[in-house]
């Protein structure tokens, strides 16, 4: 199964106008574009019910305690936790584009809504727990929110775009599932699988 996303090359920078935060050398970062890129993929396998799109970044440090904060720096030996940007389920088997800003267009505080989308089914991403914490951001993260690693980390993040061919209609989730709950629910139902993989990092000190 071959796959595309416009504008992101394997092992290559992801665009400033698909992330969450564009370094500010001011304040370190500042909100970005935060489109989704456009993402294409064809010759998926005839028995093909549905598709899945999740993007991870497994680089997220899994304790937050030092993340943006002066003085501080992450190291790239720490423990490190998946992160999902973007979690799309029981896309139908004729749909083949998701275009560019169509799931995300801009920052929006406190989230955009999960569920049902013409293109398929929105679990929440990452978001949704990493800004639990802050009164002006907390909320419901669904549908693509793009890369904001720390400005302190001494590692590059990868950015993992990936589709999948199910040989089901539904995974039969519903509310606000997340990367890992589809997942597993795909366990023993993917026929097919494709992916590319960018980098993007807020450390000056790594551009």
């Amino acid at each position: 199964m071959k796959f595309n996303v416009k504008g992101v090359e394997e092992g290559q920078p992801v665009p400033a106008q698909y992330a969450f935060a564009v370094p500010d050398p001011e304040q370190h970062m500042r909100f970005g574009d935060n489109r989704n890129p456009e993402l294409r993929w064809l010759d998926a396998p005839e028995a093909t019910q549905s598709f899945v799109v999740l993007v991870c970044d497994p680089d997220v440090p899994g304790i937050a305690d030092d993340v943006n904060q002066e003085g501080k720096t992450l190291p790239p030996d720490m423990p490190r936790v998946d992160f999902y940007h973007w979690v799309l389920i029981d896309i139908p088997s004729d749909v083949t584009l998701i275009e560019e800003g169509e799931a995300a267009d801009g920052v929006v505080p406190r989230g955009k809504t999960s569920g049902k989308t013409s293109k398929g089914v929105a679990g929440i991403n990452g978001y949704t727990g990493f800004m639990a914490g802050d009164p002006d951001l907390a909320g419901t993260y669904g549908g693509y929110d793009g890369p904001c690693p720390p400005w302190n980390d001494e590692m590059i993040h990868r950015y993992t775009f990936s589709v999948f061919a199910l040989d089901v209609e539904t995974l039969g989730l519903e509310g606000e599932f997340t990367g890992d709950q589809v997942r597993e629910a795909m366990q023993g139902h993917v026929l097919a699988e494709s992916s590319v993989t960018g980098t993007y990092t807020l450390n000056p000190d790594l551009t």
